[in-house]
């Protein structure tokens, strides 16, 4: 029975090193990966509008959509930009409901004080009327800052206008980004929870 134990052992220290040499091999491509896509303005504009084609209302021309694709209710967009938010910024947010909100889609909750912002899933340049409503209920609310967020950008003129409002002002690709600095800290948590599995 001794030299069938010696196979066994062998056999199990065989695949412990194959596992460690796979799944370096795995580490090293994902990183790759992943150092691409946050080098790449290109696939980050590209992932922005994957964003607008999932959350955008359906008109009567663009509702035939590939059952490849992620296609989801609007009104969870605000859900999902909330969870970033949450997730990057710190905090607790909460979604307001879809009607009623007087321009404020999400509250976000941190120590220093609450944010507010306004999300628009869109495929034009957003222009002031929603900074103008986010800083109208900022002050209202006593609110220390706030977002707007879009899948595209804002027009020179809602630049201008957000200026010194404490409004930070989150195009496409900055949402991009914030999306995957949150996947990454997400990743790291859970890291910390199961080191050795990860």
């Amino acid at each position: 029975m001794f030299p069938i134990e010696i196979l066994v052992a062998l056999f199990i220290i065989g695949a412990y090193v194959h596992f460690k040499i796979f799944k370096g091999k795995v580490n090293y491509q994902n990183s790759l990966i992943a150092n691409q896509i946050n080098t790449s303005e290109e696939i980050k504009r590209t992932l922005a509008m994957g964003l607008y084609l999932r959350s955008c209302k359906e008109d009567e021309e663009n509702n035939n959509f590939s059952s490849l694709f992620l296609k989801e209710n609007p009104l969870l967009f605000e859900n999902f930009v909330a969870e970033i938010f949450e997730r990057v910024k710190g905090g607790k947010a909460w979604v307001s409901p879809a009607s009623g909100d007087f321009g404020v889609d999400f509250e976000l909750d941190t120590e220093v004080g609450k944010y507010l912002g306004q999300v628009k899933c869109y495929k034009e340049d957003l222009g002031f009327d929603s900074i103008a409503l986010v800083h109208s209920r900022m002050v209202k609310d006593g609110a220390i800052g706030g977002y707007v967020v879009t899948t595209e950008s804002f027009t020179k003129a809602a630049l201008e206008y957000a200026s010194g409002l404490n409004i930070e002002l989150i195009d496409g690709v900055s949402l991009v980004e914030l999306w995957l600095d949150g996947l990454e800290s997400t990743e790291e948590e859970i890291q910390k929870l199961i080191p050795n599995l990860v």
